[in-house]
């Protein structure tokens, strides 16, 4: 559980640290969430250009080795007009993210 928690913190702490226009200028065009007992997944985005992606599964639930496994992606506009791109893992090895800058 530990580890869950941890990973969640990493991941929300990326997310705030993406740049935004004025977020009272963001409208939210897409939202989507399932919470299931093994695992979890949510989708949005935003009129900025924002996105994410995210899915989480439990491996070996019935066992004492249970652990978290999060796959995923989020995109953002920067403010020079540059599309970047962030596909991550994050599970038993720790936060694995490989970026992509796009037009």
């Amino acid at each position: 559980m530990l580890k869950y928690v941890t990973v969640v913190c990493v991941l929300v702490a990326v997310c705030a640290a993406a740049p935004q226009q004025n977020p009272q200028d963001v409208q939210i065009l897409r939202f989507d969430s399932n919470v299931e007992p093994d695992g979890y997944s949510f989708a949005y985005e935003t009129s900025d250009g924002t996105s994410r992606q995210e899915e989480g599964k439990l491996d070996n639930p019935q066992s004492e080795n249970a652990a978290l496994t999060v796959t995923g992606q989020y995109a953002y506009v920067a403010p020079d007009g540059k599309h970047y791109t962030v596909t991550f893992t994050a599970g038993p090895n720790g936060f694995q993210p490989k970026t992509s800058l796009g037009q």
